[in-house]
C-alpha cells in the first residue's frame, strides 16, 4: 500500500500531466476528497498519460462541478470532452444543468447535445452582428464614460443571446468595436476612477439620540450561532444525488444513488420530512458527546418539523443491559429531546435474517469458518477465506444450521462478499452474522445468531426510512460497506454525513476509558460529577440548556479539534447566572463576636434573591454571633484588600457593617479563632465600606447554624488531552475532589431538595446533591462564579 507523500506524488503528476498549472494542481491535492475525485475522472476519461491544457481544464470543471446524482453517466460526457464535441465551458455548463435534471434515469444523446450546444457553430459574422448591436443601445454610456464603462456588463448580454459562442472570441470582438467607437486610450483613460463620495446619513438632533448606557451595564457577547445550523445538508426531496463511490480494487465503480422510483417511495412514506434517529448501544451511560449527537440528530428534526427516532443498537447481548436502556431514556428527556417512537435494533431481526439469506443467494455472501486470528491474518495479507467461493446451496445449509443451535460458537459466521483486497479495510468481507448462545435483553431467546453492527446500522435505517444517517468521522470510512450493502439488497438509500466528534480537554469519553474509570473505583460510579457523562453533569448541577446551548455554539462541522473546558463552563455559568437563586453560605467558617450586640439579639434581614434583576427577598437572621470565610481575614490589613483586618471595617452583605476589634488564636496552633467586633447599628448618612462579605449567623442565639457538606471539583486529569496518553490513568488530578465538611448556610437552605441549585454568593453556583438526608445537606460545586484555573496550576493546565 503506497504511503500518503507517493499517493500525492503521483496525483500531482496526474494533474500536470493534463495541463494544470502546478499552483493550482497543489490546491488540489489539499482537498482529500476532491483530489480523489480528479483522479477518478482523469483515469475515467483515459488522459492518465496526458492531454491538451484545454481539455485538462474542463476534466477540472467536471470534478468540481459534476451533478452527484448522475454519476452513472459521467463516463458519457468525459468522452464528449476527450473527442472534443464539448470543448468549452458554456457547454459543460448545460451538460451538467441537464445531467443534475435526470439524475439516474436514461440518458438521451440528442436532449444531451442539445443542451450543451454539440454541433451548434456561431460564426464570426454572427458574433460582430450581436456586438455592434450591443455597442448601438450602450453608445451613449460608451461615449460618456469611455474606457471606464464596465465592459464585462455589455459582453455578458452578447454572450447570453449567442450562447454557444466562444467566450474569447467575443470579447476580442467587443474590445475591436469599442477601439473603433472611442479611439486610442487617452491619458485621461488611463487615470482610474474617481470614486463617488457617499452620501452621509441626516444626523439625530441631539435631543433625539438615545443615551449610550453605562459601560457598567454592558453585558459580555455571546459567540455567534447560525439560525440554522443544518442547512447545508439536503432536504429529503433532494435525496437522488449520489451518496458516495465504492471503488473496487479489479478498477470496477459503483456509483450510489437512489432511483427516482425509490427516492418516490421513500417521499411517500415519510410524507417528505426530515426522519432522524439517535441511535445509542445500550451499553454504558450516555456523555455529552452524545449530547452533541442528540442535538444534531434530535435538533435537525425538530429544526424542520420532522421526527427523531430513538433506536437503541441492541446487536450485542452480552454488553446490554436493562439499567443503561434506562438510563437512556430518562437522559434523552432531561435534555429536552422527544423521541418521535422507540424502537430496537432487535426489531428487525426477523427481516435482517430474511436480507442475509437474500444477500447468500445473490451470491454475495457466504458462510466461513475462520477464527477471528485468522481473518485478521487474511485482512492484513489481503487473501481471500477458503470458504469464500463455497457454493451457494452451501452456504445456505450451514446458515440454517446455525441459526437453528446445532453449529458451535465461534465455528462460523456469514460474511459478506465484498472485495478482500481493497485498501479500506471495511471491504474486506465483513461480519454479517455470528452465533452467541446468548439471551437477548428485549428479543428475548428466540435467536442464537446476532447480526453485526456493520450489517445492521444501515439496513435499520432504510427500513426506518431515516433521510439522513449522521454521525461521527470515526465512521467515514464505513461508508462504502454501508451503501455496498444498500445496493446490492436494492433497498432506499439514506443521506449519510459524518461531523467531527466532540473532543473535551481534562478528560476522557471514550467508553472503554469510562468503564475502567468507573470499575477501577478511580471515581465514584458512572454519575461522578468529575466526569462529563450525562448523569455525571446533571449530579454536579449542570443544566441541561446550558449542554445544548454549548452544542449549538460549538457546530457541526467536521473540523476535528479539542474544545477547552472554559467554554463548556462559560455556557453553564450564563445559564445558572439567569436561573440561580442567590443565597448566602460560608464554607470555612471564622466565628465573630459582635461584642455591642446583647447575646439574645435577633433580628432578620431582607436578602435578595436575584440582585439587580427583582425585588424577591428572603429572610436571613442576624444574631450576635456570625460567621464569615477564614481568608477573609488578615492579622495585618494590606494595600487592595477589602477584607477584613483589626481596626477596619467591611460590610455584611445585606446587614450591616462591622469593625474588628481584636482577635484569638489557638495556642498550638497560631490559627486564628475568633475575631471580635463591633456593628454600626446607626449607618444613616454614612458612606459604607468597600468591602463586602459574605455570612451566615446563627439563627437563633446559642444555636450553630445550618451544617453543610461542600464537595468542590476540579479537572479530572491534569493533561489536556489524557487520552492519548499510555499511562493516562497516571495523569488523574489527585485534587479533583475536595470535601469541605463544616461549611454553614443560611437556614432557608434545610428545606433544599436534590437537584435545586443556587448560587450561594462570592463562592460560585451550587446544586443539591442525592446523598443529601434530613438534616445532613450535600452540595457540590458546579463552576465557579469567574472562570478560573484548576489547582495544579495556569501553566500545567496548558500541557498536553
Amino acid at each position: 500500500m503506497a504511503s500518503r507523500e507517493e499517493t500525492e506524488a503521483e496525483a500531482l503528476a496526474l494533474f500536470v500531466g493534463i495541463g494544470l498549472d502546478e499552483t493550482v494542481a497543489k490546491n488540489a491535492l489539499k482537498n482529500p476528497k476532491f483530489c480523489k475525485t480528479l483522479v477518478e475522472i482523469v483515469h475515467e476519461a483515459k488522459a492518465a498519460s496526458g492531454c491538451p491544457k484545454a481539455k485538462g481544464n474542463l476534466l477540472y470543471t467536471v470534478a468540481s462541478k459534476f451533478p452527484a446524482n448522475a454519476l452513472v453517466h459521467r463516463p458519457k460526457l468525459l468522452e464528449y470532452i476527450m473527442d472534443e464535441r464539448i470543448k468549452a465551458n458554456n457547454q459543460l455548463d448545460g451538460a451538467h444543468d441537464y445531467l443534475k435534471k435526470i439524475g439516474t434515469t436514461a440518458l438521451d444523446l440528442t436532449t444531451l447535445e442539445e443542451a450543451s450546444g454539440v454541433g451548434v457553430v456561431i460564426t464570426a459574422d454572427q458574433i460582430k452582428a450581436a456586438v455592434a448591436e450591443a455597442i448601438k443601445a450602450n453608445e451613449a454610456k460608451l461615449k460618456e464614460e469611455r474606457y471606464h464603462c464596465n465592459l464585462n456588463i455589455i459582453l455578458g448580454g452578447v454572450t447570453r443571446g449567442l450562447k454557444w459562442a466562444d467566450g474569447g472570441a467575443v470579447r476580442a470582438e467587443l474590445e475591436a468595436q469599442v477601439e473603433a467607437l472611442l479611439g486610442p486610450k487617452t491619458e485621461e483613460d488611463l487615470k482610474p476612477p474617481e470614486k463617488k463620495a457617499k452620501a452621509k446619513p441626516a444626523k439625530a438632533p441631539e435631543e433625539s439620540a438615545p443615551k449610550a448606557k453605562p459601560a457598567a451595564e454592558a453585558k459580555p457577547a455571546e459567540p455567534a450561532v447560525p439560525e440554522d445550523p443544518y442547512a447545508f445538508l439536503p432536504k429529503p426531496a433532494e435525496n437522488n444525488q449520489v451518496h458516495t463511490t465504492v471503488n473496487f480494487s479489479d478498477g470496477r465503480i459503483m456509483r450510489i444513488a437512489n432511483t427516482p422510483e425509490k427516492l418516490s417511495q421513500h417521499l411517500a412514506a415519510t410524507s417528505n420530512k426530515v426522519v432522524t434517529r439517535f441511535p445509542p448501544e445500550p451499553n454504558g451511560y450516555l456523555h455529552i458527546g452524545h449530547a452533541k449527537a442528540m442535538f444534531v440528530d434530535f435538533g435537525m428534526a425538530r429544526q424542520y418539523d420532522g421526527v427523531c427516532y430513538l433506536r437503541y443498537d441492541d446487536t450485542n447481548p452480552e454488553a446490554e443491559k436493562l439499567e443503561y436502556i434506562e438510563h437512556i431514556q430518562e437522559i434523552v428527556a432531561w435534555m429536552g429531546w422527544k423521541p418521535w417512537k422507540i424502537t430496537y435494533s432487535s426489531d428487525y431481526f426477523d427481516q435482517l435474517y430474511d436480507f442475509a439469506v437474500q444477500l447468500i443467494k445473490s451470491g454475495n455472501a457466504y458462510v466461513c469458518h475462520q477464527t477471528k486470528d485468522e481473518i485478521e491474518v487474511s485482512r492484513e495479507k489481503r487473501e481471500p477465506s477458503p470458504w469464500r467461493d463455497r457454493p451457494i446451496e452451501e452456504s445456505l445449509k450451514l446458515f440454517e444450521d446455525m441459526r437453528r443451535g446445532v453449529v458451535d460458537e465461534g465455528k462460523a459466521t456469514l460474511r459478506m462478499k465484498m472485495d478482500h483486497k481493497n485498501d479500506n479495510y471495511n471491504m474486506f468481507d465483513l461480519i454479517a452474522y455470528r452465533i452467541k448462545f446468548t439471551e437477548h435483553p428485549h428479543a428475548g431467546d428466540k435467536w442464537c445468531i446476532y447480526p453485526s453492527y456493520d450489517y445492521t446500522h444501515c439496513l435499520v435505517d432504510a427500513l426506518e426510512n431515516i433521510t439522513h444517517s449522521l454521525c461521527t468521522l470515526e465512521f467515514e470510512s464505513r461508508r462504502a460497506s454501508y451503501y455496498w450493502l444498500l445496493e446490492v439488497l436494492d433497498t432506499y438509500k439514506p443521506f449519510v454525513w459524518e461531523y467531527a466528534r466532540l473532543n473535551i480537554t481534562n478528560t476522557v469519553m471514550s467508553k472503554r476509558k469510562l468503564n475502567k474509570l468507573v470499575m477501577g473505583g478511580y471515581v465514584n460510579g458512572w454519575d461522578d460529577p468529575r466526569l462529563l457523562t450525562l448523569a455525571g453533569m446533571r449530579r454536579r448541577g449542570v443544566t441541561s440548556t446550558s449542554i445544548n446551548n454549548f452544542c449549538r455554539e460549538i457546530g457541526i462541522t467536521r473540523n476535528d479539534n479539542m474544545i477547552p473546558m472554559h467554554k463548556l463552563e462559560y455556557h453553564i455559568r450564563t445559564d445558572l447566572d439567569a436561573t440561580s437563586p442567590r443565597t448566602l453560605a460560608v464554607l470555612r467558617p471564622l466565628r465573630i463576636v459582635i461584642t455591642n450586640l446583647p447575646e439574645s439579639h435577633f433580628e432578620e434581614c431582607d436578602a435578595k434573591v436575584f440582585p439587580g434583576r427583582s425585588e424577591d427577598s428572603y429572610k436571613v437572621p442576624f444574631t450576635r454571633v456570625v460567621y464569615i470565610e477564614e481568608t477573609d481575614f488578615k492579622e495585618a490589613d494590606e494595600k487592595d484588600y477589602y477584607g477584613l483586618a483589626p481596626g477596619k471595617a467591611v460590610m455584611l452583605r445585606y446587614a450591616y457593617a462591622i469593625t474588628c476589634t481584636g482577635f484569638k488564636k489557638d495556642p498550638v496552633t497560631g490559627r486564628v479563632v475568633e475575631l471580635s467586633a463591633e456593628a454600626d447599628l446607626q449607618p444613616a448618612g454614612k458612606k459604607p465600606p468597600k468591602g463586602i462579605l459574605n455570612w451566615v449567623a446563627q439563627p437563633r442565639p446559642g444555636q450553630e447554624p445550618l451544617k453543610i457538606e461542600v464537595r468542590l471539583y476540579d479537572y479530572l486529569f491534569k493533561s489536556e488531552d489524557p487520552g492519548t496518553m499510555d499511562t493516562w490513568l497516571e495523569d488523574l488530578n489527585p485534587g479533583s475532589l475536595e470535601v469541605v465538611a463544616n461549611a454553614y448556610g443560611n437556614p432557608a437552605l434545610a428545606a433544599a431538595k436534590p437537584g435545586d441549585r443556587f448560587q450561594f454568593e462570592r463562592l460560585g453556583y451550587f446544586a443539591v446533591d442525592p446523598d443529601s438526608k434530613a438534616g445532613s445537606l450535600v452540595v457540590n460545586r458546579t463552576v465557579t462564579l469567574k472562570e478560573s484555573f484548576p489547582k495544579f496550576g495556569k501553566e500545567q493546565a496548558g500541557k498536553k
